[in-house]
């Protein structure tokens, strides 16, 4: 079964992760809590969410915390399908990394260990060649 994220508008409940210090923030936790992007993680992604909002490029996101991932959706329009998906499966930790980018229509644009990283494929820019 796949989890689709939800079509949620802009009043979004963010939660670091402190459930009654069962686990770590941000880590999976085998007692049923979701998958939560801890605070160095979250500000990463708002640096860039913040940077293309401000050309006017992206205008909402969603944050879905699900059982086994947790999930950032970007979204040109609030009733649209999301333009990119930042996705943080920590059983992929130790194989190909626990972060990942898709586009819009599914296609994985990277993956990788760090974060940081794997957001720079969004904040590709293109240069005129004469």
């Amino acid at each position: 079964m796949v989890e689709e994220p939800s079509q949620r508008g802009p009043g979004v409940l963010i939660d670091f992760g402190h459930a009654g210090g069962r686990s770590e923030p941000g880590q999976f936790s085998r007692a049923g809590q979701a998958v939560s992007f801890d605070r160095r993680e979250l500000m990463a992604i708002l640096n860039v969410y913040g940077r293309k909002v401000s050309t006017g490029e992206w205008r909402d996101y969603a944050i879905d915390f699900l059982r086994e991932r947790a999930l950032f959706s970007i979204y040109k329009r609030s009733s649209e399908r999301p333009l990119y998906v930042i996705e943080k499966n920590p059983r992929l930790r130790h194989r190909q990394g626990q972060y990942m980018v898709t586009g819009q229509d599914g296609r994985v644009l990277r993956r990788g260990h760090d974060l940081v990283a794997v957001l720079r494929v969004l904040d590709a820019q293109l240069a005129l060649v004469k």
